[in-house]
């Protein structure tokens, strides 16, 4: 089966996620930044990538490696078009990480904002696995009512996203991630205008 992100356009995404009532592009923006620097790592992957907001942040000198990864692929052209300063370090990877065949590259930190909810744990444990990075950074939301997607005008959209979406919640994950060896090393809660909110969870291997 097509994945559902493969046939949404990614200026529905941004433009949705940018909204003043949203405002989770600019929130994952600020806390990506943080993200890049937390931890002394060499090489970053980012998970579900889409058009690359917040690589601005990513500094050549100390980063040497970026792998980008989504299912998209007109996401990782548009990704590699926009971040062409950071050619020599930006790797784009097209890949379903709900294949349990899936093979990736050693990255030192791994990077899961918002995408969690779109494999699940069973299909995150792996790829983590597969990965073996020191750090595991990720951002889920916090939901106050059953509707996973903001009310905006691009919200059916995402219509077909309902079918693979997972609730995820900060014990389960903890729990997932202390069963390959990763324990709970920080985090921190950013509210959002229409009453979710965005929680940072960092991992670290043991």
């Amino acid at each position: 089966m097509k994945n559902p992100w493969e046939d949404i356009e990614l200026s529905d995404y941004e433009n949705h996620m940018k909204l003043d009532t949203v405002m989770q592009l600019q929130c994952l923006n600020k806390m990506m930044r943080k993200q890049f620097c937390q931890y002394p790592v060499r090489t970053i992957m980012v998970l579900g990538v889409a058009g690359g907001n917040g690589l601005e942040h990513i500094d050549p000198q100390r980063i040497e490696k970026v792998y980008g990864v989504d299912v998209n692929p007109k996401y990782l052209t548009e990704c590699a078009t926009r971040y062409k300063n950071l050619s020599s370090v930006l790797e784009c990877l097209r890949a379903d990480l709900t294949d349990e065949n899936i093979r990736l590259p050693y990255a030192d930190l791994v990077i899961a904002d918002l995408f969690i909810e779109y494999v699940g744990y069973k299909s995150f444990q792996p790829v983590i696995g597969t990965v073996k990075p020191k750090y595991v950074s990720a951002v889920i939301q916090i939901n106050t009512d059953n509707s996973f997607v903001s009310d905006s005008p691009y919200l059916h959209v995402f219509d077909r996203l309902q079918c693979i979406h997972h609730r995820i919640d900060e014990f389960a994950l903890s729990q997932t991630m202390n069963r390959i060896d990763y324990g709970l090393d920080a985090k921190e809660e950013q509210p959002l205008p229409n009453g979710k909110e965005l929680l940072l969870l960092n991992y670290k291997r043991l």
